[in-house]
């Protein structure tokens, strides 16, 4: 659900630079509404309430935020996107730098997906789901994750010592967790 706010104007021009300033977006992405006129004397006190809110498409609008990323590393890139309901969105990248785009350990890939997180956050009011996915990196991870965790607990079974694992972000985590 896209943010919507109400607030009270006296012309179309200052409701939209008070939207703007409210939704932080700019003031060509507002959609503007009239919610109801107050009349004044002789038309001194008259004012106008509007709702606002922003007139775009998240899917859209993260493909292009994610292209203009890609763009600025000068590298050619397709994508797939899936919307398997309207909280959740999923971006699949493939290109001929993945690598350069995964970094180590996927650093720069969750930090590009927290980038776009982040971004799209600002046009809606419920928690939305993101997720980018480079090169199948995410799949890949999650198999070696899991015979990791496999050979770890076989281990720990056989030996009876407690093994301590390397320090995993969350993605990692989760999936060590539910083998």
């Amino acid at each position: 659900m896209l943010k919507k706010v109400e607030f009270e104007a006296k012309n179309q021009q200052e409701a939209l630079n008070k939207a703007a300033e409210l939704l932080k977006v700019a003031p060509e992405k507002i959609k503007l509404d009239i919610v109801k006129e107050k009349k004044g004397f002789l038309g001194v006190g008259s004012s106008t309430f509007y709702e606002a809110s922003p007139n775009i498409d998240l899917t859209t609008e993260g493909k292009n935020y994610l292209e203009r990323i890609v763009r600025a590393l000068d590298i050619e890139c397709r994508m797939e996107i899936r919307v398997p309901n309207p909280n959740e969105i999923h971006y699949r990248l493939q290109t001929n730098e993945n690598a350069l785009l995964i970094g180590k350990d996927g650093k720069t890939l969750l930090a590009i997906q927290y980038l776009l997180r982040n971004y799209l956050a600002q046009f809606v009011e419920d928690q939305l789901l993101v997720s980018v996915d480079i090169g199948n990196y995410h799949a890949n991870r999650r198999k070696q994750l899991e015979i990791l965790a496999t050979k770890t607990a076989k281990d720990v079974a056989r030996t009876r010592i407690a093994v301590k694992l390397d320090p995993m972000n969350a993605f990692d985590r989760r999936i060590i967790h539910a083998k």
